[in-house]
């Protein structure tokens, strides 16, 4: 049936309206997924003196030079060090001194191999007061050893354990793969918005909206996501059936939904009612698995295997 006069500009208007929306949402969703996630900095605050002192401690590292944490210099009064081991290990911590420097304490964390962790806290003093980072200022029995010390006793390392943070390396990946990966992937989620949106408002061309979420899906999840972790990891695929690896796990859940979503337009084209529903379905299992933070049970050296002799690349299992 030929459009009115009217009824076409209003059909643009109203699909211009649904690809901002689709736009606006997706930058919302990668805005959740950059501040969740067990690579992204960790981030709070303490009391220094009765004044709020924020803080920031890295998370991801190279594995050939570690990181640079740094946070900010609470006054000259203070020293400070960062009590570390290996993480899943139960080694001693070590004690790394915090150097001042342009209004900051620093300190440089150890690069390991690939996939490699440690765990790791900040040990601030001066001025008659004592802080941890994370933790609270003067916790009974939650002092890992005096400053300067080189490792703790198993009671203070049982309360250094549930404040620390997880820091993990990741071999270095080149911008000109990670980049199209990342733009690919929210690409695709954002055509999948938009065909949601056309579905329950304007259903209209929903067959090609499908095809291109579908081949986004296909090569920044199913292509570039692996050559990606091949580079940081040393493996191509670490989710099911090889391993438990969330990321890839849900990229391959997001991938046969709309696979089956294609496989259902090509058998039933003409069920415009039944297009809807699934694109609907699809779309809202995508959202579900980018809700979920970024890189949960990820690739984890096995530092047991390392310590027998194993090749590091070969004792990289799923977190």
């Amino acid at each position: 049936m030929a459009l009115s006069e009217h009824s076409m500009p209003r059909r643009r208007l109203l699909g211009a309206a649904l690809w901002t929306l689709a736009f606006v949402l997706m930058v919302a969703i990668g805005g959740y997924q950059r501040r969740t996630g067990p690579t992204y900095a960790y981030r709070g605050s303490a009391s220094i003196q009765g004044s709020e002192y924020s803080y920031s401690l890295v998370r991801k590292g190279d594995s050939r030079e570690g990181a640079r944490l740094e946070i900010p210099d609470p006054g000259p009064g203070f020293s400070g060090e960062v009590l570390w081991r290996r993480y899943p290990t139960r080694q001693d911590f070590r004690s790394v001194p915090l150097r001042r420097e342009d209004g900051k304490l620093w300190a440089a964390l150890p690069a390991q191999p690939a996939a490699g962790k440690i765990e790791y806290r900040v040990h601030l003093s001066g001025a008659g007061e004592e802080l941890y980072l994370p933790g609270k200022a003067g916790v009974a029995g939650a002092q890992p050893g005096s400053p300067g010390s080189a490792s703790a006793d198993s009671s203070s390392v049982a309360a250094l354990k549930p404040d620390t943070v997880i820091m993990r390396c990741k071999n270095h990946v080149p911008l000109a793969l990670l980049l199209p990966h990342i733009l690919v992937m929210f690409f695709s989620m954002m055509v999948g918005l938009r065909a949601a949106l056309g579905a329950l408002f304007l259903p209209r061309r929903l067959g090609s909206l499908v095809a291109w979420t579908m081949a986004g899906l296909t090569l920044g999840g199913m292509i570039l996501g692996p050559c990606v972790q091949k580079v940081a990891f040393g493996a191509f695929w670490t989710g099911w059936p090889k391993g438990y690896d969330l990321t890839d796990n849900k990229t391959l859940i997001m991938w046969l939904v709309w696979l089956l979503v294609v496989v259902l337009f090509r058998r039933w084209p003409r069920r415009q009612a039944w297009q809807r529903v699934v694109v609907v379905v699809a779309t809202a299992v995508m959202l579900t698995m980018y809700l979920i933070p970024h890189s949960l049970r990820g690739s984890e050296l096995d530092y047991q295997q390392l310590d027998r002799g194993v090749e590091a690349h070969e004792a990289v299992e799923t977190g």
